[in-house]
């Protein structure tokens, strides 16, 4: 689990992330943000596209940005929109962080007020297909 301040910092990374979102079509912006191995952070948004299935969610442009920088594992990643559903990581931002994260890494949701709940790359995505599943080949 990330300290308070790493929290903080990754709060306030989604937050000044989200602001850059490119949502004209949704108009449903959304940040995130990486926490490393090294402990460093990185922040991605949104970035739509009017070929749908051609945008970016915040939380692989936050990955990409992680990696571009050298990271190699994500020890936690918090995605931010507003609503009162929680949001979650879509289906395939739940597969690209596992391709980075152990099973045990919180994932924490949160909103304009705050981190309303933290679960597990586990408890989103149980019984995934990770590298692992590759390395009898």
């Amino acid at each position: 689990m990330p300290s308070h301040e790493e929290m903080s910092a990754l709060l306030a990374a989604a937050r000044a992330a989200r602001l850059h979102a490119h949502a004209p079509y949704s108009r449903f912006k959304v940040g995130a943000a990486v926490l490393d191995e090294q402990r460093r952070i990185h922040a991605g948004c949104n970035v739509e596209n009017a070929a749908y299935p051609q945008g970016l969610c915040a939380e692989a442009v936050a990955l990409g940005a992680m990696v571009a920088a050298g990271g190699r594992r994500a020890r936690a990643l918090l995605v931010l929109g507003e609503g009162p559903a929680l949001l979650t990581p879509c289906g395939g931002c739940r597969q690209k962080l596992r391709e980075f994260a152990d099973g045990d890494a919180p994932v924490l949701l949160a909103d304009a007020e705050g981190v309303r709940q933290t679960l597990t790359l586990d408890e989103l995505l149980p019984h995934s297909f990770g590298a692992v599943h590759l390395e009898s080949r």
